[in-house]
Order: C-alpha cells, then sequence, then structure tokens
C-alpha cells in the first residue's frame, strides 16, 4: 500500500509543485518490485521520505542534513526533494536544535532532527530533560511534542572517544522520553515510521557500525503494514522480537549488540548448544513479557551491550528479570559490556566492545551441570 500524499508546493517550499507531484509519484510506486537487498541507511532514509509524503508537517533538521545529506548520508536527497523548508542544515548549536524543535511541536509540527553523533548531543541534555520530556506532564496533557530525536551512537567505526558513546541509559532514565534502537534493516524503516507518528518525543538511537548492513527487505511490504498498523491503530512499539530461538539459554541484546549475539548463538550451536537470541527493540517502553518468557523457558540468561556495564540498560534489564523470573533461574544472569572507562582509542576498540568469545565465556559460566 502506498503512502497517502498530503504534500503540496506551498509545504515544499522551493520545490515547484510539478516537481513535488513528480517525488509523490516516485514514493508511491518505488520499491514496488518486491524484496530487495538495501542498507538500514536506505531503510531510515526511505521512511523518513514516506512520512514527510504522508503528512506534510513532518520536516527534517540538524547539522548538515540538508544538501549534504548528513555526515553517514542518511537524509541524502531529501531537500532535493522537499525543499529547504522541509528538510535544512542548523548551526552549529545542538541546544538550540532541539529547542527550536520544541517550539515547533508545541505549534503543530512533527520535527524530526538528527544530532550528527551520540556525544553531540550532550549541549542539548538540559533541552530534552527540562523540556522536550517533561512538556505534556508539565500541561497536564494540554501540549505534545512528537518530536523524533535521532542520535547515531555506539562505535564499530573506528570513531574518537566523542564519536563513538553509548547514551542510552541517560535517555532511557528520563521519564517522559520513548527510547527505541533498531537492529535489523526492517526495524530500521519499521520503527523510524512509528517513531514520526507518536505523538510522544522518542530518542531514536541509531547503531551507526550498522547503517551498512544489507538485508532483503520488502519496502512495498512494509508501508503497507505501516499503514494497516495505523489503520487498526496497532504497532511493534515496546515489543521486543526473538531473533533467534532456542532452549538452552537466553541472549539479551539490543541496537549494535544484537548482530554480535547472533553470531555468538551460531557459534554456541557448533558445540551443541542452543541459544535464543532477543531483540529488546524498543528500551523504553520495554516489553518484559516476551524477554521473561524467554528465560522462564531457558532458566539462564545473558545480557549483552557495549554501554559502560555499571549504572546501565543492561542493569535495568537485569534486575526485571531476576524480579520476575528468580523461582526459573538455574544460574545467575550474566552481563557482557563495554568496560567501565571511557571509550578508548580506535586501535583498540575491539579489546572494548562485547564479542563473541566474551559472549561465550559468559555462557560457559551459567553453572550447568557436567
Amino acid at each position: 500500500m502506498s503512502p497517502t500524499v498530503t504534500t503540496s508546493s506551498e509545504v515544499n517550499g522551493n520545490v515547484s509543485a510539478a516537481t513535488a507531484r513528480a517525488a509523490a509519484k516516485a514514493a508511491a510506486t518505488a520499491d514496488s518490485t518486491g524484496p530487495q537487498m538495501i542498507t538500514m541507511a536506505k531503510a531510515l532514509n526511505t521512511a523518513m521520505a514516506d512520512a514527510m509524503h504522508a503528512d506534510s508537517s513532518v520536516l527534517v533538521f540538524g547539522e548538515d542534513v540538508g544538501m549534504l545529506g548528513g555526515v553517514f548520508r542518511i537524509t541524502d536527497g531529501l531537500t532535493k526533494t522537499f525543499g529547504e523548508s522541509r528538510c535544512f542544515d542548523t548551526p552549529l548549536a545542538e541546544s538550540g536544535i532541539v529547542g527550536m524543535a520544541v517550539g515547533m511541536a508545541m505549534n503543530g509540527m512533527r520535527p524530526v532532527i538528527e544530532m550528527q553523533f551520540d556525544a553531540f548531543a550532550y549541549p542539548a541534555f538540559e533541552q530534552i530533560v527540562s523540556h522536550v520530556a517533561k512538556m505534556h506532564n508539565r500541561t497536564k496533557g494540554a501540549v505534545k511534542l512528537p518530536i523524533v530525536i535521532r542520535v547515531p551512537y555506539a562505535g564499530g567505526i573506528g570513531g574518537v572517544e566523542h564519536h563513538c558513546d553509548s547514551s542510552e541509559s541517560y535517555y532511557a532514565h528520563t521519564a517522559g522520553l520513548k527510547v527505541f534502537t533498531p537492529a535489523t534493516v526492517a526495524d530500521g524503516y519499521r520503527m523510524l515510521r512509528e517513531a514520526i507518528d507518536s505523538d510522544d518525543p522518542v530518542m531514536f538511537m541509531e547503531p551507526k557500525k550498522l547503517y551498512w548492513s544489507k538485508d532483503l527487505v520488502d519496502l512495498a511490504g512494509l508501508r503497507g503494514e505501516h499503514a494497516a498498523n495505523a489503520e487498526r491503530g496497532t504497532s511493534s512499539e515496546g515489543r521486543a522480537a526473538v531473533a533467534r530461538p532456542g532452549t538452552d539459554a537466553t541472549l539479551i541484546a539490543y541496537g549494535p549488540s544484537v548482530p554480535t549475539a547472533l553470531a555468538a548463538a551460531a557459534a554456541a550451536a557448533e558445540e551443541g548448544r542452543s541459544l535464543e537470541v532477543i531483540d529488546v527493540r524498543s528500551i523504553v517502553p520495554f516489553d518484559d513479557e516476551t524477554v521473561c518468557a524467554s528465560v522462564r523457558k531457558t532458566g539462564r540468561a545473558v545480557v549483552i551491550a557495549e554501554a559502560h556495564g555499571f549504572a546501565s540498560v543492561s542493569s535495568e534489564i537485569v534486575a526485571r528479570v531476576q524480579e520476575r523470573c528468580f523461582h526459573y533461574l538455574a544460574a545467575p544472569i550474566r552481563r557482557v559490556t563495554g568496560f567501565d572507562v571511557p571509550y578508548p582509542a580506535p586501535k583498540l576498540e575491539h579489546y572494548y566492545l562485547p564479542g563473541v568469545d566474551r559472549i561465550l565465556d559468559a555462557v560457559d559460566d551459567l553453572q550447568w551441570e557436567d
């Protein structure tokens, strides 16, 4: 099913009516040939384009997201298609970017903003915590802030310390924010469309090392799924996924750690051990039901995340599972995380990041009976 197009020359700024119609027609007919091998970058770009075609109140802005298409080219082509009034560059002032988004959202727009890199969002932290997260509650529900803050995060790209932070715990701890992180190409499209549709602010954490991961995806099918969910008032929001079924132990991961968990499960299978992999997908809200159902089945669990282990999302997952599954556990829950040190230099990051060997060591430590 194609998106409903409401764009016009008026909302597209300096784009002519003919160009707008051509872009809308292209979006309606693109990717109609069935599954194609695409990257997560393409899926995210398509999700924003489809949302902008479907709703003239959606606009994209941030540092270098316009003609350059963003540092990772995730917004490539949006300015050309929709004009500079719908996708535009901002000054290098993250607090100002978020503050402007707050004002726009209060006045009926749906801003999708990019923070460029994880640690670059810290100058905007006060705006996010004090205003984005609290405005709905502060006004007793009278004011909604449908803002999506896209944050390319985590490591694995050979970047330096200010470009590889795993900052999800800061946002997950902040009441009033949703926190999503896709690990697959299809979820990149699916979850970003749902984030843009949400009337609540969403921190959309994008694992930048997965931008160029590829998968066979039917974009037309995903568009139809999104339209059907919107019509029914349903979504995948707040639901984890079983990425790989298993029976012996559960690996719980999210975002950039999901492919690593899957690789560990594949390696374990060669040794005769069946590991189930849960992709958390939505950190806030959190899907206790799916996660705990898996742990109750297997009786053992390992939580995997790139972020520091202390006072982290992984800590919260362990606590939630232990509270709900205590009498089902055959061994204490283990964690495999980044070390509690500042992110290391590029040549050392492979020591810092959770890997297959560290995960399998943790699995081996789950008090198996000989």
